[in-house]
This record gives structure tokens, C-alpha cells and sequence, in this order.
């Protein structure tokens, strides 16, 4: 099972949005960035990988540029930085000095000038933190925002696209689970996130229903959830296209299926998209509230 999992931080209780936004940004980008030497990508490639990385973390990329030449080099001037990072030597000290501010470089004051960089780890450190720290002044700032409440019953399904946004909404829904939870999805969008938030739910009482997967599927959930419930379902939720289903306390529901992706995000060549409703009488929970009371309850037989 691919994992996803992550450390908590802070004295937030329950889902973290800076957790989440580090496991599915942040850290993916330093993982990359960190990983540059043990690349197995030609050179070129991973050149361009890690600038990218740095610049999405906020680095100018005349800034990334230049650290990613300090990395591979270890240290230089700046004559050495501007012919690795085809960056003009007069705007190396502009991206130095940008790197210093950031505790990235150290400056040696000989003559010429050079620069020494901290390591990928170290930066990787201080990016992690950076993020985390900026997450958390969101949250606090939105907490102190004045919001209508959002009301339960909605008319209608909501639209969701790409692998990560959808398992966000999956995750949001089984944490807000207060009775029950049916679940049904293909391996291949099982990780490990989805199954700590279903051994989550069960220990504050929920109960998790599994329906209509394969057999390797659910022993892979039930070897870390054995209290899961399963049953008989009319569907086969392994064929293709389907992705996942769930039916959170029978009035909010999300269901989703694998469309053509671009290879790049997600990686794989499958991406996901899924509509979800919420309310009782909310038309996509009506039908499938109904179609799983029919299996529950035994009044197909």
C-alpha cells in the first residue's frame, strides 16, 4: 500500500490541514527536491526537477538556480554559480544574497566572495517548517473570519477533479462520520491515509461497512482494520472504470470513477473525478441510500 502518512504538529486536535498540506505539497517537493543526487533521472532532468521544486516553494529561479549549482558543488564564487546555473553573474549576488535571507547560504568574505550551501536536508528542514508555520497563520487567520454555517441539506451533486482533491473529500466525509460508513474502491486508489481515517472512525464508535471489492483489496483493509463489516453488494466495484463510493451516516455520499490522465498529475496514466450530495433528501444519496438500505436489510432475497 502506497503511504501517505505524516507526523502531527502543533497542539491541533484532529485532521491537521498543515498535516495535510505538508503529506500532499510540501513534502512531496522536498522528497523530490532532497532526492536529486540519488536520482536516477539523467543529470538534465534532475536539474530541472529540483529547480522546479525550489521555485514552487517560493525561491526566485535565478535563486534556485544558483542553489542548485551550490549543491552539486559544493561551494563557489559567483563566477563558478553563474557558468553552472547560466545565471548572469550580476544577478548571482541578487540570488545569493535572496538564498543567505533564507538561511540556504553561507557567504565566505575572501576575495572573490564564496558561497558554501547548507545541505539538501537542511533545506529540505527549513522549507518543512517554513510551510507549516504559514498553514498554521492561514488556519488562524480563517478561524477568526466570520462564515455563514454551511447548511447539511444541498440540492443537487458538486463536481470534484484529480486524484488528491477527490481523496481530500473522501477523507473529510469519513472524519465527519458520526453512525456509519460504506466504503467500496479498486486497490489501486487504497492508501494508507484512507485506511488510518476508516481505523479512526471505528474507534470513535463508527461503523465501517465494505462492499463489492475484491477479495485482495479487502484482506489488504482488513489486515489493518479487522473490525471492518463486509456484505454482499449487486455491483462489482473492481471493473473498470469504477473508482470509489461512500455513503457516510445514509446523507452524504460521494462516488467516483478513473478517467484518461496526462501522466504527469497524478503520475499514473488513470486520473479520478467524483460528484458528491449531501442531505437527506439530496437526489444521488436518496438512490444510493436506498439501493444499499435493499442489501442491508436483506429485502432482495
Amino acid at each position: 500500500m502506497r503511504s501517505h502518512r505524516g507526523m502531527a504538529h502543533g497542539n491541533r486536535t484532529g485532521p491537521n490541514l498543515s498535516v495535510a498540506v505538508c503529506q500532499y505539497y510540501s513534502l512531496d517537493r522536498y522528497r523530490q527536491f532532497s532526492y536529486i543526487h540519488m536520482s536516477p533521472d539523467p543529470p538534465d532532468r534532475s536539474w530541472s526537477t529540483a529547480v522546479e521544486q525550489l521555485t514552487a516553494l517560493g525561491l526566485s529561479e535565478y535563486a534556485a538556480r544558483s542553489f542548485v549549482a551550490l549543491a552539486s558543488l559544493g561551494e563557489a564564487t559567483a563566477r563558478e554559480v553563474s557558468d553552472a546555473a547560466d545565471v548572469p553573474r550580476t544577478r548571482v549576488y541578487d540570488a545569493v544574497e535572496e538564498l543567505r535571507e533564507r538561511g540556504l547560504v553561507d557567504v565566505q568574505q575572501s576575495t572573490p566572495k564564496r558561497f558554501w550551501a547548507v545541505s539538501v536536508e537542511t533545506a529540505a528542514r527549513k522549507f518543512e517548517r517554513e510551510h507549516v508555520q504559514r498553514v498554521n497563520g492561514l488556519l488562524d487567520a480563517l478561524d477568526g473570519l466570520e462564515s455563514t454555517p454551511r447548511t447539511e441539506e444541498q440540492r443537487g451533486v458538486w463536481t470534484v477533479s484529480s486524484r488528491e482533491d477527490v481523496t481530500d473529500r473522501l477523507v473529510e466525509f469519513v472524519d465527519g462520520a458520526d453512525e456509519e460508513v460504506i466504503f467500496m474502491t479498486v486497490g489501486d486508489l487504497l492508501t494508507d491515509r484512507i485506511v488510518e481515517r476508516l481505523r479512526a472512525a471505528i474507534e470513535r464508535g463508527v461503523t465501517v461497512r465494505l462492499a463489492g471489492i475484491s477479495s485482495p483489496v479487502e484482506d489488504e483493509i482488513r489486515e489493518e482494520v479487522p473490525e471492518v463489516v463486509s456484505f454482499d453488494s449487486l455491483w462489482d466495484w473492481s471493473d473498470d472504470p469504477a473508482g470509489r463510493l461512500l455513503l457516510v451516516d445514509r446523507e452524504r455520499t460521494l462516488v467516483s470513477v478513473l478517467v484518461p490522465g496526462d501522466g504527469d498529475h497524478p503520475p499514473e496514466s488513470r486520473d479520478e473525478t467524483a460528484i458528491w450530495g449531501s442531505g437527506a433528501t439530496n437526489s444521488l444519496v436518496v438512490v444510493l441510500k436506498a439501493m444499499f438500505t435493499w442489501q442491508l436489510n436483506g429485502d432482495h432475497g
